[in-house]
């Protein structure tokens, strides 16, 4: 159908004019969607600055279909040159600390110093339906509307520590699209905190005081891997806490050996709701940069997160190889019922699923 036949259509049935337009253009955009995928012009975008396409793109590496692999590669090692000129930085805190408000005001923040904010916010997945709220987009009203800011919502599926698949090729392309500094949020449960670490340049824990939290965190050794502890929500009756919890945190910080970087974490308070502290804790972040870069310890630790992402990328490649196999997935099932009956052992079950010949 015609577009002026499309608007007479709309017209009869009472929508308004400045409505079809609109119509129209979302039409064009569904059109424009089911065509083939041009690898140069996604690139092309990405480097433009593109949301669109930068989106598109993270979509297409998150894709669990081996058809878009290849795709994938290719924009990934076409935005690599462009890449690793922001900093870094790992977020992370139990469920119910603030992660999402202190985000969102720490965003806006550096989008009003001349910044440019990507947030890759990782949502759990629920290990029963796999289905995933990915709610970061809501919870984060203000800043998903700035432009200076991209927020990307991802399930964290079934990986480990909740941490989404693909979520450091994500931060490529991020980083190629001219996103100055990137925000990894984690879940804030299980190993979510040792995997985010390892991908990220700055490592800050978000803490509450009086929550019974304090002597959790010391004892997990979660401290350990922290470059910055904010007390967040110190405000109202609060405060006072919190500024006793800043002692505590800062006396078993001196407890810990001297990193490698030579930096010294700080601990400080904040409270997201008033919007006080941050400037103080993007300072911190900031000195964090010039010793590092300086001591050449930021470089150091790019280097040696490439080579853990060659690994783990490996693992999950063979991983994906290996259960995608039509053999695998009928030797699997037919295990799968003799394990049930009781008539072999995961382990023999494992052994016997490894040994086949492909």
């Amino acid at each position: 159908m015609s577009n002026k036949k499309k608007s007479k259509s709309y017209e009869t049935l009472g929508v308004p004019s400045e409505e079809i337009s609109n119509i129209s253009s979302i039409e064009r955009i569904k059109t424009k969607r089911k065509t083939a995928i041009n690898m140069v012009d996604l690139v092309s975008g990405i480097l433009k600055q593109d949301i669109t396409a930068l989106s598109r793109a993270i979509t297409l590496i998150e894709s669990r279909n081996p058809k878009h692999l290849q795709q994938a590669n290719t924009i990934i090692n076409n935005c690599l040159p462009h890449a690793n000129k922001s900093i870094r930085i790992g977020i992370t805190g139990v469920p119910g600390v603030g992660k999402s408000t202190f985000i969102e005001v720490f965003g806006k923040y550096l989008t009003s110093v001349g910044k440019r904010v990507a947030v890759l916010a990782i949502d759990p997945s629920s290990s029963i339906t796999k289905g995933s709220i990915l709610g970061d987009k809501t919870r984060m009203e203000d800043l998903v509307k700035d432009q200076n800011a991209f927020i990307r919502p991802s399930a964290s599926g079934e990986n480990l520590g909740g941490v989404a698949r693909k979520t450091r090729e994500s931060v490529i392309l991020c980083e190629a699209a001219g996103f100055d500094v990137i925000i990894i949020e984690t879940v804030g449960v299980g190993q979510s905190e040792t995997t985010v670490h390892s991908m990220v340049d700055f490592f800050l824990l978000l803490k509450l005081a009086g929550a019974g939290d304090d002597l959790q965190g010391i004892k997990r050794g979660i401290i350990e891997m922290a470059d910055a502890i904010a007390i967040n929500k110190a405000d109202g009756d609060n405060y006072k806490s919190a500024k006793l919890a800043q002692v505590e945190f800062n006396r078993a910080l001196h407890l810990y050996p001297k990193k490698p970087s030579n930096w010294q974490p700080k601990v400080s308070i904040c409270s997201a709701i008033n919007n006080t502290g941050i400037e103080a804790i993007w300072a911190q972040i900031l000195a964090y940069w010039e010793i590092t870069s300086k001591n050449n310890y930021f470089n150091a630790k790019r280097i040696e997160q490439n080579k853990n992402w060659l690994i783990q990328t490996i693992e999950g490649q063979l991983k994906a190889n290996f259960f995608n196999k039509t053999q695998v997935k009928k030797e699997l099932e037919n295990q799968l019922e003799l394990i049930e009956n009781n008539k072999t052992s995961p382990f023999t079950a494992a052994d016997y699923l490894l040994s086949l010949k492909f």
